[in-house]
């Protein structure tokens, strides 16, 4: 736009304005003492006020509502609005109106217009309305963009823009923990819990009308945010989920691997994405906002090419009997392994059988059920631990220990005479 077409006069003016719901009236009471100078005088002027609550004039918040006096604040995940209005304030007719408006952030130019055909003419007076939304989806700097082009009476074309700047803000904190299970004693992969924290970081309460986790498609996934409570289940948040200022709450999810790709220790083994998070929330007076998380990712568990996991144990053993475990041994590579089982003694734990025995080929992605006996000399909560898998085409050795806990007790009491 040069300089001339700057400073000149155009027949028509351009006014925009954001479209926000009103909020309360809040009104700040003034209140004494009875034995005070003013007496009741201040009761009787709150209770003669028409924005305050009848029967309960020392509340700050009122029955009234208060018009927008500013732009306010726009936060990421609610719907921007906003009016636009084009008018002729001239005395001559206009013609091929064309109005325009186009939001510009940080990375794209977006077209908010309702239509992008002209209007034929405009007389003096007469206006052209249009309102626009759009959700936000970016933090930071938005200029909206109104562009108006015109043809007077005498076939001249002009032309005129204007530039509203406006910052989106982040409305909520959120942070992610996942935690690696075993999902049961015959599953080569893990169950995932992942903890979400969300945090309020807005100046005002939000109802939290939905906060889901969408899992990816090798998982299946379960909230685990109820109370069973009969035949209901009840959020653990209570009846009203409402959000305070700076508040943070806590969801958990599991996620359990599908049946098809539990049965394949190698598919799952390398999968990092878990799925994103869904969250919908209202503020004061039903403004509705909605977030989605990016794909959130996890460290995969590094079980090696073999993975070690406990079938069957005991809860609880005599001292210095002997008992079963269950161990299963599965080839978590994409080659044959010739697997050699030696079995080492600890302070406390005692192998009952051969050391360095064969247990033939293992092709990838299958298992072996191995059964295996000890006996434990020291009393109390003993780790068992001491065993070693020896790959012999690749010469390579795999370790394992505190594979898993046992309980271990004396079973006399006293001694007979």
């Amino acid at each position: 736009m040069d300089v001339n077409q700057a400073k000149q006069e155009h027949l028509l003016a351009l006014k925009v304005m954001r479209l926000t719901k009103p909020t309360l009236f809040t009104n700040m009471p003034v209140t004494c003492e009875d034995g005070d100078l003013p007496g009741d005088l201040f009761s009787r002027l709150m209770k003669e006020d028409p924005s305050t609550v009848k029967g309960a004039e020392t509340l700050m918040l009122g029955e009234m509502l208060t018009l927008p006096q500013n732009f306010g604040n726009i936060f990421l995940g609610e719907t921007f609005s906003s009016y636009i209005s084009v008018h002729n304030d001239s005395s001559q007719v206009v013609k091929d109106i064309l109005v325009k408006a186009d939001l510009q952030t940080s990375s794209q130019r977006l077209n908010l217009s309702a239509s992008n055909s002209a209007v034929a003419e405009l007389k003096p007076e007469c206006c052209i309305d249009d309102v626009i939304h759009h959700e936000v989806k970016e933090i930071g700097t938005h200029i909206l963009v109104c562009a108006v082009s015109y043809t007077t009476q005498t076939g001249e074309k002009l032309y005129f823009r204007k530039f509203f700047k406006f910052q989106v803000l982040k409305p909520l904190d959120v942070k992610t923990k996942f935690y690696n299970a075993e999902s049961d004693l015959s599953s080569v992969t893990d169950e995932v819990f992942l903890e979400a924290q969300i945090q309020n970081i807005t100046s005002s309460p939000m109802f939290m009308e939905k906060v889901s986790l969408e899992p990816s498609l090798m998982y299946n996934v379960s909230e685990l945010n109820t109370v069973t409570s009969g035949e209901r289940g009840e959020s653990t948040f209570g009846k009203m989920s409402y959000l305070q200022p700076m508040d943070t709450r806590q969801y958990l999810y599991c996620l359990k691997p599908k049946p098809e790709f539990a049965e394949k220790a190698g598919v799952i083994k390398g999968v990092t994405v878990i799925g994103k998070l869904d969250i919908v929330w209202k503020t004061n007076l039903g403004e509705r906002g909605r977030l989605q998380t990016s794909q959130l990712q996890r460290m995969a568990p590094g079980y090696g090419d073999v993975r070690l996991s406990l079938e069957s144990i005991p809860d609880t053993v005599n001292l210095e009997e002997p008992f079963d475990i269950t161990c299963k041994i599965t080839n978590c590579s994409e080659r044959t392994m010739d697997l050699v089982l030696e079995m080492c003694n600890t302070s406390s734990i005692h192998w009952c059988g051969v050391s360095g025995r064969q247990l033939g080929k293992l092709s990838p992605s299958s298992s072996l059920f191995l059964p295996l006996k000890l006996l434990c000399s020291v009393q109390g909560l003993q780790s068992i631990s001491g065993l070693r898998l020896t790959d012999t085409f690749l010469k390579r050795t795999y370790e394992y220990d505190d594979i898993a806990q046992v309980c271990v007790v004396c079973p006399y009491n006293g001694l007979e005479d």
